[in-house]
């Protein structure tokens, strides 16, 4: 293409260096996690360590809530007779009060596990002091 004299328009170079000069220093928690150094193996180490303990909790509140029923209703067969609204006591605790249980305890596992990565992003973006 050419402008109105005939002259063709002036070519501008793009360099990626010039960009790269533009950039932030490096942050050093952020270099140890992408360099893998002892110190973001540490860092990623205890977020995995604070997501397991986190799963190992939850499952045992699902376990024991969801265990116990059963066992209830075997140590006190009373109490497994008990109707409500038609409908005996384990088909409605085990058929469907337990799935809005089961999803309360996923919502809260998310939650939670969020804040451990939010924890984890804190650390890793904290100023060195």
């Amino acid at each position: 293409m050419s402008d109105v004299t005939g002259a063709a328009p002036k070519r501008t170079r793009v360099v990626l260096g010039e960009a790269a000069a533009r950039r932030r220093p490096a942050d050093p928690a952020r270099a140890d996690l992408a360099e893998g150094t002892a110190v973001g193996e540490a860092l990623v180490k205890g977020l995995v360590r604070a997501q397991l303990a986190l799963a190992v909790r939850l499952g045992l509140v699902v376990v024991t809530g969801l265990g116990a029923l059963p066992l209830l209703f075997a140590v006190a067969p009373a109490v497994g007779r008990v109707t409500v609204l038609g409908i005996n006591l384990p088909w409605l605790l085990l058929g469907f009060l337990s799935f809005p249980f089961l999803v309360g305890v996923g919502w809260a596992y998310v939650r939670w596990a969020e804040r451990n990565e939010q924890d984890f992003i804190a650390v890793v973006r904290r100023p060195e002091a």
